[in-house]
């Protein structure tokens, strides 16, 4: 079955409402605001998520899968969502990673079970190459101080990684 705009924007106001999604977190569909806001549209070819800023295409996925669509779509708002959620609950001594994967993860789950394996996937991909860092949130705070006292960035660094080294 063919999915059309207003089918998918229906798909996506129900799984929103399961995960109390703020509705500017969503995309538009059949246009863009711009403003790397994402949005849908449908034709002959797929539907497409597409990701416009000042006015230059800068991401454009194409699928015939509305599971595939849907996965694209929260795994951007629940990204968002995990953010915010980290930021109100930040920890300086964790990776602030460690909140957003794990409340990523929870919120696709709440969606899909298979969306939350994938997720789980990404984010063991990206910690394979960029693993964990608890003390860069000390490190960044302290940089900030050391920077307030006109040190030079090659010395400010060097104390930085001094006082709290890489984990």
């Amino acid at each position: 079955m063919k999915m059309t705009i207003k089918d998918i924007e229906n798909k996506v106001n129900q799984l929103a409402e399961i995960i109390n999604a703020d509705r500017n977190l969503l995309p538009t569909y059949g246009y863009s605001l711009d403003l790397a806001c994402p949005h849908i549209e449908v034709n002959q070819i797929g539907m497409h998520y597409i990701v416009v800023e000042r006015g230059q295409e800068h991401e454009r996925k194409t699928t015939d899968n509305i599971d595939e669509l849907l996965f694209w779509i929260f795994d951007n708002v629940t990204f968002s969502i995990s953010v915010e959620f980290e930021l109100k609950n930040r920890n300086e001594t964790k990776d602030s990673r460690r909140m957003i994967f794990s409340k990523q993860e929870d919120l696709m789950g709440k969606l899909n079970n298979e969306w939350e394996e994938r997720a789980k996937r990404e984010h063991q991909a990206i910690l394979k190459r960029n693993p964990y860092d608890d003390l860069a949130g000390l490190r960044a705070s302290y940089c900030g101080e050391l920077r307030t006292k006109g040190l030079p960035e090659s010395e400010i660094n060097k104390l930085a990684y001094e006082k709290y080294p890489e984990s």
